[in-house]
């Protein structure tokens, strides 16, 4: 919800940084997995109940998540592989944060359990909807140039990335912020199921 309205503000510092990282020859698949260490050390951070350490992490994560695009523009584009990683490294940092502070506090397991599973429905609905845009030819840029079809909704990236931060301030609210969290993934995968039904209940035309 907020990815759309929050790329004026963050492009062009982020284009300015890759540019400069450019110059250090560093690639933007080495961002997105530098990115991917740092999301790993908010996990170990969080089971530790380090959380001072994993809100400073999981910023540093996001940060080098928007990096990595902005350094693959600036060389040019970025590739078809470049863009399978960045995704599944989220999505694997997106799990394991909640995973991780479960193993510091197992008494949340259950709401972290939650999560989890609407996750799955959110991150679900957003991956299909690029498989089938993609088939049809679909491309839309309003979240940024992207190597995937980015369908929005409740629960984006932005929104994601707050909830992070959140539990790591407010770490004792971790049930309720994962329960309200989870209810809003549900909410993005049924918006997500309603436009899908709307764009693509019709056969897909034949190419010419």
């Amino acid at each position: 919800m907020l990815d759309r309205h929050l790329r004026p503000w963050i492009d062009r510092p982020l284009d300015a940084a890759a540019h400069r990282l450019c110059r250090t020859g560093l690639t933007a698949n080495a961002v997105t997995v530098g990115g991917f260490l740092l999301g790993l050390g908010a996990m170990a951070a969080l089971a530790l109940q380090a959380y001072a350490v994993a809100a400073v992490l999981i910023a540093a994560n996001r940060v080098a998540d928007g990096l990595d695009g902005a350094v693959a523009r600036a060389q040019g584009g970025g590739t078809d592989f470049g863009g399978f990683l960045d995704i599944v490294l989220d999505f694997i940092v997106y799990a394991g944060v909640v995973f991780a502070f479960a193993v510091g506090q197992p008494q949340a397991a259950l709401a972290a359990a939650f999560l989890i599973f609407s996750y799955i429905a959110s991150g679900a609905s957003f991956l299909a909807y690029a498989i089938v845009a993609a088939k049809r030819g679909q491309v839309t840029t309003a979240r940024g140039p992207k190597a995937l079809y980015f369908i929005g909704g409740l629960a984006e990236g932005s929104e994601t990335a707050l909830f992070m931060l959140a539990i790591c301030v407010f770490p004792d609210a971790f049930v309720v912020l994962a329960w309200a969290f989870g209810a809003v993934c549900w909410l993005t995968a049924a918006g997500r199921i309603r436009w899908a039904w709307l764009a693509f209940a019709a056969p897909a035309a034949d190419p010419p």
